[in-house]
């Protein structure tokens, strides 16, 4: 497998920016990458970027646990 095709499987879309991108983390399903997790835990409360983050971050839910 070529690096191209091999690095395409390590990336994955951010919910936050809607970019590809092979680091981040995982918020249960959903997946943050590292420039945005940085990003949003560097920005004020007072700022309007904030509630950008929350609204994006609204679109992650909970996964169903079945028993």
């Amino acid at each position: 497998m070529g690096t191209a095709v091999s690095r395409q499987y390590l990336e994955e879309v951010c919910v936050v920016c809607d970019e590809r991108r092979a680091k981040g983390i995982h918020l249960y399903t959903s997946f943050i990458c590292s420039e945005c997790e940085e990003d949003m835990v560097r920005t004020d409360t007072r700022d309007p970027k904030y509630k950008y983050y929350i609204d994006r971050l609204k679109k992650i839910t909970t996964p169903e646990i079945y028993s």
